[in-house]
């Protein structure tokens, strides 16, 4: 597994000040924009992994943390996916030109999508891990919607780490107002997702539902039978690459 970037991250202060943490390499197009799952951030192995293969491979290439994240400012409790989508859209238009591939992880493969719906002359190709569109929707039960409308977050343990995984009202309101799997996604560039199907937290049949709604006609999925949530193995990752370098190569 590579070891996270010991230099510090650069920053971009967004129009309010707030300083947003990423790290952007320059090389050729499109630039690979890679974008984290909830509660996690840009130093995860895949990132790391598919950034070291970029570099290795002279392209471009962009990861960052949603304010409220990993080195960026904020606090994790004021964002939401809609401001989390905008923090994304900040830097790729203030840090990168031309075509883009968006690379998303759980909830970043929802954001990726948001993304794509937002600058479809910008997204030449999509890459979902364990893409989670909607997971406010399917993910929550009447009791956990009860929770939020009564106190306004739920805070649950988690394995993934040792803080709690904590969703406010805010953010989970902000996903309902931004599913995707009700109608046709109307993305047309070549997407590609990858899930595992002993994966616990978003069932695999999510991958079938999104990729059915996406308008696109180049639309691959691939399950992995043993595959967990995070995808993170080797194994996984070399197939994540592998996915990426043949969708470069057809762009």
């Amino acid at each position: 597994m590579p070891a996270a970037d010991p230099a510090p991250p650069a920053f971009f202060a967004r129009a309010d000040g707030l300083r947003l943490a990423y790290r952007h390499s320059a090389g050729a197009g499109p630039t690979l924009i890679f974008l984290p799952g909830y509660m996690s951030d840009m130093e995860g192995g895949k990132a790391v992994a598919l950034h070291d293969w970029a570099q290795a491979q002279g392209r471009a290439m962009l990861r960052l943390d949603y304010a409220g994240n990993g080195a960026s400012e904020g606090r994790f409790a004021d964002g939401t996916l809609a401001s989390w989508r905008d923090d994304v859209l900040w830097l790729m238009d203030e840090l990168t030109a031309g075509p883009v591939m968006l690379v998303g992880s759980s909830m970043g493969g929802w954001l990726a999508l948001l993304v794509a719906l937002a600058r479809p002359e910008r997204v030449v190709g999509l890459v979902g891990i364990a893409a989670a569109p909607d997971f406010t929707e399917w993910g929550f039960t009447d009791a956990d919607k009860a929770l939020l409308a009564t106190e306004g977050r739920i805070e649950e343990p988690t394995p993934y780490g040792d803080d709690p995984y904590v969703t406010t009202l805010a953010f989970w309101q902000s996903g309902q107002a931004l599913r995707l799997l009700e109608s046709e996604i109307a993305i047309d560039c070549p997407v590609r997702l990858l899930h595992g199907q002993a994966d616990r937290d978003v069932p695999w049949y999510v991958a079938v539902k999104t990729a059915a709604r996406l308008r696109s006609s180049d639309v691959q999925m691939l399950l992995i039978k043993d595959g967990d949530h995070r995808l993170s193995r080797d194994a996984d990752i070399a197939l994540l690459i592998d996915t990426v370098s043949k969708l470069l190569d057809i762009l």
